[in-house]
């Protein structure tokens, strides 16, 4: 047959292959001695008069012992064990005296204890023919014969072994799906033909309170709630008469009635069978109290807010869409709480939270009863007066809003005088749809809070116009951020002792497509409350940083350029990193650098931002007030804040001739700055007379047209190439 196996050698693996299977398949490789088999060997020894009777299983190499009588053997080889021999056939194999038998007469149980004489081994046979090992007999002493009818008896007791083999395996299956059963969470219920609980597990037995010997038994009417009887009764008779039912295969939500009467959510699946008892079914339960409780709590936060107990934004536009639907119209009424931040800033978010719920309690009191009140997040509140439709009403009933916080609030030992900004809008004249009158409320709110607070104010056609055109203008100004169409201009700053230029303020324009050359004025606003003012902000930070450089690299005077920050840039997290990237990427000293806020940003209470200014400032950055006088700044918030530079606004500049107020107010700030040792910039300073009148008040330095209105970065380096040129010919002369 050369190297390759023949037929013979195929069969022979196939068998072996189906043999080691049947032994995993009853779960017997491997398997230790058992009692239960005890049994059959030991009526095997007594038939026989042996003193020897084993039941054995053949694995690859091993042969075990499943049980063993009259003798004490460990497992041992394959090669070495008489029942390898045993399962060649299905007959009994008979070796009378093995000293005569050259197959064993060396055998080490022949030649060792046992001492094996006589042996005598039927095969145990699976169900699917396979021989998996034998019920031998065995002795110290040879004999004579063992007849035909001695073999059929010992072949018999193998049957016996494999049905023991088949019963074990049941038991196992049993026990396990016992076990799995009594494991799992889950409710399991099997009744009877007659609608009498047969097997319940512990699941269910926690599940309704019951002991298991107070189940077994009864009807499963003890679980179901007596309302639902009668509708249980007529599907049961059905199915159990032979009927179907839709139920089967499905999982459906029902309740249950437990031992104390008291109801439980269930999801319960159904299944049928029959069998020799005939029908059976069977219930897989699962108490679903927690996932109702969930759902609920979900539903409660879908439609509630969690802090104040309002509803929510969700919840609010769902009863607004019913009011619109069913009646003529209404009045929505949104409130933003002014200064909010700053309570949160100094206080903490805690007595911020406490202010909010105060501030829920309060307004459901002075208003009607069929008006719902909502949060729709932040310090944001809404107000929805039914069939109010009339602007003299709504305006009466949103006057009645503001007018409750007169009253102070008390929260957290701490009183606070809160004021509301209020926009309101009527439906149908505003809006014939909720979304369409949320928007109309949020115009006029928006417009309340730029006024500057304490304001209500009710929807007007034009503030829509208005949105609309600063939405459009946003969207613009993101094409221009990334088609390259915002551009700096740097407008000179001077000694006023000398003329030197000493600085440049960085001034962002907008060269628009269409339009021309754009000034701040016609998209600041826009910038500044849009996504974009980040974005913008560090593009002109690192722009005019590299304008700088630029013009270092020209031989051009160091100067320091100066940049306006925006609102979103100062509460950045990311401020100080920004900075000192720009700085270290373009090679400047810190010196080179100012920064401008004006005193409504500087104001901002905020500890971080605070932090970030007096490391820039430490650094060597300059921080100067821009427009200062015409903010809210104290000399408190002066000394606290890392300022190195103050600008006096031009409107102060402007009439300095002519207005003696304006001209003691340029003096007292001129001296505030000396005092706090900050340097001072007039700016807007357009005529020999101003400067004249500024240096005699005792200022150092200004800007403005008469020395130049801001240029494009290429005039700006003319400009300063011009004045290295002046001073060289002047220190000549």
């Amino acid at each position: 047959m050369g190297m390759h196996e023949g037929p013979d050698e195929d069969r022979i693996d196939c068998i072996e292959r189906g043999r080691l299977e049947a032994l995993s398949d009853l779960w017997l490789t491997g398997a230790a001695p058992e009692p239960r088999f005890d049994g059959v060997a030991q009526l095997a020894a007594d038939l026989f008069e042996v003193p020897m009777a084993f039941i054995t299983l053949i694995e690859k190499d091993l042969q075990r012992f499943k049980s063993i009588i009259g003798a004490g053997l460990p497992d041992i080889a394959r090669s070495l064990s008489f029942c390898t021999h045993t399962i060649e056939s299905d007959d009994v194999l008979v070796v009378l005296d093995t000293h005569a038998d050259r197959r064993f007469a060396d055998n080490p149980q022949v030649t060792g204890a046992p001492f094996t004489r006589f042996y005598a081994g039927a095969p145990l046979i699976t169900k699917d023919g396979f021989r998996i090992g034998s019920l031998c007999i065995a002795d110290t002493r040879p004999r004579h014969t063992f007849d035909e009818r001695q073999q059929q008896t010992l072949k018999r007791l193998a049957g016996l072994v494999i049905e023991q083999m088949h019963l074990r395996q049941e038991e196992i299956i049993r026990s396990t799906v016992m076990n799995f059963s009594d494991a799992t969470q889950l409710a399991l219920f099997t009744i009877n033909a007659s609608g009498r609980i047969e097997f319940v597990n512990r699941a269910a037995l926690r599940l309704f309170g019951y002991e298991r010997e107070e189940m077994i038994g009864q009807l499963i009417d003890i679980i179901i709630p007596d309302r639902l009887r009668g509708a249980h009764h007529a599907g049961l008779t059905r199915v159990l008469a032979g009927g179907s039912t839709r139920l089967i295969g499905k999982t459906v939500e029902v309740v249950a009635r437990k031992r104390d009467e008291t109801e439980v959510p269930i999801e319960i699946s159904l299944s049928i069978w029959n069998d020799e008892r005939g029908v059976g079914m069977g219930a897989i339960i699962r108490d679903i109290s927690e996932r109702r409780e969930r759902d609920a709590r979900l539903l409660r936060m879908a439609n509630q807010d969690t802090l104040t107990g309002l509803s929510n934004r969700n919840s609010f536009e769902g009863l607004l869409r019913d009011v619109l639907a069913q009646s003529q119209g209404a009045t929505v009424a949104l409130i933003d709480l002014d200064g909010f931040k700053d309570v949160n800033d100094s206080l903490g978010h805690s007595v911020g939270d406490a202010l909010l719920q105060a501030v829920a309690v309060r307004l459901p009191s002075v208003l009607p009863a069929d008006v719902t009140v909502a949060r729709f997040g932040g310090d944001e509140f809404a107000i929805l007066f039914p069939s109010v439709t009339q602007a003299q009403e709504a305006l009466a009933y949103v006057d009645a809003v503001r007018s409750a916080f007169e009253t102070p609030f008390e929260v957290g030992g701490h009183v606070f005088q809160m004021a509301v900004s209020i926009g309101f809008a009527l439906a149908p004249d505003h809006g014939r749809d909720a979304e369409e009158l949320l928007a109309s409320a949020d115009f006029a709110l928006y417009r309340a809070k730029q006024a500057g607070g304490s304001t209500m104010l009710m929807f007007e056609p034009e503030m829509r116009s208005d949105s609309l055109a600063r939405r459009a203008t946003q969207d613009e100004l993101r094409r221009a951020l990334q088609n390259g169409e915002l551009v700096l201009h740097y407008q000179p700053q001077v000694l006023l002792e000398t003329g030197r230029i000493f600085g440049m303020e960085a001034l962002i324009r907008w060269q628009h497509p269409e339009r021309g050359l754009l000034l701040p004025g016609a998209f600041l606003e826009a910038l500044e409350s849009s996504s974009l003012a980040l974005p913008v902000g560090w593009w002109v930070l690192n722009e005019a940083c590299r304008q700088a450089a630029e013009w270092q690299e020209k031989g051009l005077p160091p100067i320091k350029v100066s940049v306006n920050l925006f609102a979103a840039q100062y509460r950045a997290g990311t401020l100080v990193q920004h900075v000192t990237d720009a700085l270290a990427e373009y090679r400047l000293a810190p010196s080179a650098l100012g920064l401008e806020v004006t005193e409504t940003i500087a104001l901002l209470n905020e500890d971080r931002a605070y932090a970030a200014m007096r490391t820039l400032r430490d650094l060597g950055v300059g921080i100067a007030f821009d427009d200062f006088g015409t903010g809210y700044a104290s000399l408190s918030s002066l000394q606290r804040f890392p300022l190195t530079t103050l600008k006096i606004d031009r409107g102060f500049i402007s009439d300095l001739l002519s207005n003696p107020h304006d001209a003691a107010i340029t003096r007292a700030m001129l001296m505030l700055g000396n005092e706090l040792g900050l340097s001072t910039i007039a700016e807007g300073i357009e005529t020999e007379e101003q400067e004249i009148a500024l240096r005699l008040l005792g200022c150092k330095a200004g800007q403005g047209y008469r020395y130049g209105k801001a240029l494009p970065a290429d005039e700006a380096a003319v400009l300063l190439a011009e004045a290295v040129s002046d001073q060289s010919e002047k220190r000549s002369a």
